[in-house]
C-alpha cells in the first residue's frame, strides 16, 4: 500500500506526517523497525522504517544520514516517537526530508514498534489479499467470456467499462485487431512509427498532434508474433487496480490469440495439403476436386489470378533453418495482410515460396494491374518490417479453379524467368510462348463453343469413324498437307489417307486446300487436345 493509506489504517490511529508531503504517494512493501545504530546498511527498497530514535538522543542532527540513506535506497518512510526520546526533529532534518520527498512521520505513544510493525503488515497483508481476491475474480470474468464463445470484442467491452477508458488491441506494427471505441478514439500510426520488438513491460507515450497519451500493454499472440493492449490515457504503476485489471485482461487474450493462432496453422497445413495434391494431380476425378475446393470457399466457376512469391536470397547466406523461419515470420505477415482484403485472395505455401490466389470480379477492368497493385504494397511492407525483398510471378487470367493448375505453372514459370532479368524485389508477369497457352486464357465455354462451330458435323458419325477421321485430319494438317508423310506417321497405306481426307471435306462441306479452313480446324484441333486433357 502507499504511505497515504498506511495513515488511515484504524489501528494505528494517531499517525501524523511531518515533513516529506510530496513522497505521500511512495509505496509501502514491508516494515522493519530500527534496533541498532547501523541500520543504514540494512535499508530495503518500498520499506518503512520505525524508530524510538533512542541511538540519535544525543546526537539528532545524524538523523540528516539516515534521512539520506533511506532517500537513497528508495525507502517508504520513516516514523519516530518523537515524545519518547527525542522532544523534536532537527529542523534541517526536516528541510532535507522535504527536499527528498521522504515521508517522516510522527508515531503515536500509546503504540509500541511492534504494535505498529504487526498492525502495517497486517494492513498491507489484507490490502494484498484484497488485490489478489479482486485479479482472481477479474480473471474469471474474462475467461467465463472467452469460454463461452462470446469473443474477445465482449472482454474489451467489459474491460473499457471496468477501467472506464477506451481499449483497443494492435498487433506488432499498431494495426488494429479489435476495437471497442469509436475510430476517432485513437490515432492512425504511420508506417514510419515502430515499437520495441521485445518489450517486457508497459509503454506511454503522447501524439504531438493531439497531445493525447496512450498506453501499450504487450500481449503475445503465437510465438513469433507480439501484439499489444493500447488504453487511452497513462496508466501510472501504482494504480494497483487498473493496472491488475488490465494485467489479467492481457493474460486471458494472449492465450485466446495463442489458440486462435495454432487454429489458423492446422487450417493453413490443411488447406496446404489439399491446394498441393491438387497442383500434383494426385485426385481421382474432376467431382472429387471441385467438391473438395468448395471445402475451402473455392468456387469453380471463379476466375483467378495465380501468383507464386518467394523471399529473395540473402546475401549473408543464412542457414536453411533461419531462412525457413524468416520465411515462415513473413508469410505469416502476408497472410494477415491479405486475409480482409476483397476480393478475396486465398493464401497458400509450397516450400520456400507462397501462392497467392487472386479472386477476379467483373468490376475490375484490368485484373493484372489490380494484382500487381497489392503485390507492390506487400513487397514495401516486408521490406519496412523485415528488411527483406520478395519477388512475385503472376499467371494470367484463368476462368474456372479447374485451370489454376495451369495457372499455378505459369505463375512459376514467369518467377524464374524474371530471375534472370532482374535482380530482386520484382513482379513478372507470364508470357505466353506458344499457341496452347495462349488458348488457356480464353475462357473454357468460349473454347467449347469455337470447337462445336468448327468441327460439328462430325458429332453425325459413328464415334469410331469420328475419332479415326479427326486423327487422321490432325496429323494431315500438321504435316503440312503431305500425304505420304501423314501415311508413314499413321502406318497406314497413303490411298487410305487420300480417302479419309476426302470423306472429312465432304462432312466439312470445305476444301481443305482453303488457308481460312485450315487454320480454323487446327485450331479446332488444339481445342479438342486442351479440352480433355
Amino acid at each position: 500500500m502507499k504511505v497515504n493509506q498506511l495513515l488511515t489504517v484504524p489501528n494505528l490511529k494517531g499517525m501524523n506526517m511531518i515533513a516529506g508531503q510530496s513522497g505521500i504517494e511512495r509505496e509501502v512493501k514491508s516494515v522493519n523497525m530500527m534496533d541498532a545504530p547501523d541500520i543504514i546498511h540494512y535499508l530495503n527498497k518500498n520499506e518503512f522504517l520505525v524508530t524510538t530514535a533512542y541511538h540519535f538522543k544525543d546526537h539528532p542532527q545524524m538523523l540528516t544520514k539516515l534521512v539520506e540513506a533511506m532517500a537513497t535506497q528508495g525507502c517508504a518512510g520513516l516514523g519516530i516517537k518523537t515524545k519518547r526520546f527525542l522532544d523534536k526533529i532537527p529542523d534541517e532534518v526536516i528541510e532535507l526530508a522535504n527536499e527528498l520527498s521522504l515521508p517522516v512521520i510522527e508515531l503515536p505513544l500509546h503504540l509500541s514498534l511492534g504494535e505498529i510493525v504487526n498492525h502495517s503488515l497486517r494492513a498491507i497483508l489484507d490490502q494484498r489479499s484484497s488485490e489478489l481476491t479482486f485479479a482472481l475474480e477479474t480473471h474469471k470474468q474474462f475467461t467465463k467470456i472467452i469460454m463461452e464463445g462470446k469473443g474477445i470484442g465482449l472482454l474489451l467491452q467489459d474491460l473499457s467499462r471496468m477501467i472506464q477508458r477506451p481499449v483497443r488491441l494492435i498487433d506488432q506494427h499498431l494495426k488494429p485487431i479489435f476495437q471497442q471505441a469509436t475510430e476517432g478514439t485513437f490515432p492512425i500510426f504511420s508506417d514510419e512509427i515502430t515499437v520495441p520488438k521485445s518489450p517486457t513491460s508497459q509503454i506511454s507515450f503522447s501524439v504531438s498532434d493531439t497531445r493525447e497519451t496512450y498506453t501499450l500493454f504487450p500481449i503475445h499472440i503465437s510465438e513469433r508474433k507480439k501484439g499489444f493492449l493500447m488504453i487511452n490515457g497513462e496508466i501510472k504503476k501504482t494504480d494497483q487496480l487498473t493496472s491488475l485489471t488490465i494485467e489479467q485482461a492481457t493474460n486471458v487474450i494472449s492465450f485466446s490469440l495463442m489458440k486462435e493462432s495454432a487454429l489458423r496453422q492446422q487450417d493453413r497445413s490443411i488447406r496446404n495439403d489439399f491446394f498441393l495434391h491438387f497442383i500434383d494431380g494426385t485426385f481421382s476425378s474432376q467431382e472429387e476436386i471441385i467438391g473438395r475446393a468448395t471445402e475451402f470457399s473455392l468456387k469453380n466457376d471463379q476466375k483467378y489470378i495465380c501468383v507464386v512469391g518467394k523471399i529473395d536470397g540473402d546475401k549473408f547466406q543464412p542457414s536453411y533453418a533461419e531462412r525457413h523461419e524468416k520465411a515462415d515470420v513473413i508469410y505469416d505477415f502476408i497472410e494477415g495482410e491479405v486475409t480482409s482484403m476483397n476480393p478475396q485472395i486465398h493464401f497458400f505455401t509450397k516450400g520456400e515460396s507462397c501462392i497467392l490466389l487472386f479472386e477476379s470480379e467483373e468490376d475490375i477492368l484490368q485484373p493484372s494491374m489490380y494484382c500487381e497493385s497489392i503485390l507492390v504494397q506487400l513487397q514495401e511492407r516486408v521490406f519496412k518490417y523485415y528488411k527483406n525483398t520478395i519477388s512475385f510471378g503472376i499467371s494470367n487470367l484463368c476462368h474456372i479453379f479447374m485451370d489454376v493448375k495451369n495457372a499455378y505453372k505459369d505463375a512459376l514459370d514467369a518467377l524464374s524467368q524474371g530471375k534472370f532479368s532482374k535482380q530482386v524485389g520484382y513482379i513478372q508477369t507470364f508470357q505466353a510462348k506458344d499457341i496452347t497457352e495462349l488458348l488457356r486464357m480464353v475462357p473454357q465455354e468460349d473454347l467449347k463453343n469455337f470447337y462445336s462451330f468448327a468441327l460439328s458435323r462430325f458429332t453425325d458419325i459413328k464415334i469410331e469413324e469420328e475419332q479415326t477421321l479427326l486423327d487422321t485430319l490432325s496429323v494431315y494438317l500438321e504435316t503440312h498437307c503431305q500425304i505420304s508423310e501423314t501415311a508413314k506417321r499413321l502406318f497406314i497405306h497413303r490411298n487410305t489417307v487420300v480417302y479419309r481426307i476426302e470423306k472429312c471435306e465432304e462432312i466439312l462441306g470445305k476444301s481443305l486446300k482453303d488457308s481460312e479452313t485450315t487454320l480454323q480446324i487446327r485450331l479446332a484441333l488444339r481445342i479438342r487436345a486442351l479440352l480433355q486433357n
